[in-house]
């Protein structure tokens, strides 16, 4: 097995609504803002290479929406996922199975593009199976008002009109051993109705994709929960506990919106959890 850290594109979100009722004095530090309250994220996906095949966590915002769209979001950067693929000598052809975190447009935009004549939508990975969960499919596809705004159709429905959608199997508990792509994945509802987090062993360490459970090293404290979330009770009780799991066994924890930091460590303190150690992809596994 061997992985690669994928940049689909980095943009802007308010600080406010990232932190939800922390107050901007306190996020601040960790995440400062511009004159609009906006905040960088990054949309850092990673690709897994095992045997023959080339799975693909998440996929970004995607380049299908119109430019008012995009300008609710301040696109930054030049990183978008053909460029990152070709770095590490593949093509997006190539992918054999796209798996998503969840089906928000900044997690599954990317998975979904318009045909050459823009005539109609089209799955962006022709050679791909397409993973979700069906209860989470059910939850995105009948959106309720609080999340219509992220679960966009024309992002999730052309994936089943082609045939490729597939669900992972739901387990009894929160957490699935061994999936059928040969990672374990953690079952989180805080923030959407069963957002999956894979746990990849790689190297002899724990990687794990962390999606929007911890999106940032500023969302450590266990208060610190989006106003994005809609359970954001679960989510405090959710995230405690997977944050003293991960203090203890020494996860590395792969983030997908933090704009600096790619990888991080936790440690116990008197405070509770806190930021342990910060590395970069190649430091760490290269």
């Amino acid at each position: 097995m061997k992985l690669y850290p994928i940049e689909s594109g980095n943009f802007k979100l308010d600080g406010g609504a990232m932190f939800g009722v922390v107050p901007k004095s306190l996020w601040n530090r960790t995440n400062p803002a511009d004159e609009n309250n906006m905040i960088d994220i990054a949309a850092r996906c990673l690709l897994i290479e095992d045997g023959d095949r080339l799975i693909l966590i998440d996929t970004g915002m995607g380049n299908k929406q119109s430019d008012k769209f995009f300008g609710y979001y301040y696109l930054w950067g030049d990183d978008n996922i053909d460029d990152s693929l070709k770095k590490h000598g593949f093509h997006r052809d190539d992918i054999t199975d796209v798996f998503m975190s969840h089906l928000h447009f900044d997690h599954c935009g990317g998975s979904v593009q318009w045909n050459a004549d823009k005539t109609f939508l089209e799955p962006a990975f022709k050679n791909a199976r397409f993973w979700t969960n069906k209860d989470h499919w059910e939850w995105a596809t009948k959106p309720n008002a609080r999340e219509k705004a992220s679960f966009l159709k024309e992002n999730i429905l052309p994936m089943e009109e082609s045939g490729q959608l597939h669900h992972i199997s739901l387990p009894e508990t929160n957490y699935l051993k061994n999936s059928e792509l040969g990672f374990d994945i953690l079952f989180a509802n805080g923030h959407t109705d069963k957002q999956m987090i894979p746990h990849i062993h790689y190297q002899g360490k724990t990687l794990v994709f962390m999606a929007d459970l911890l999106p940032t090293v500023g969302h450590i404290p266990v208060p610190f929960v989006m106003g994005y979330d809609t359970r954001p009770l679960l989510t405090l009780d959710e995230k405690a506990k997977f944050l003293d799991e991960a203090a203890t066994k020494n996860y590395y924890l792969f983030l997908e919106h933090d704009a600096t930091n790619e990888i991080c460590t936790l440690q116990h303190t008197e405070k509770g959890v806190r930021l342990k150690e910060t590395f970069t992809f190649n430091e760490l596994f290269n």
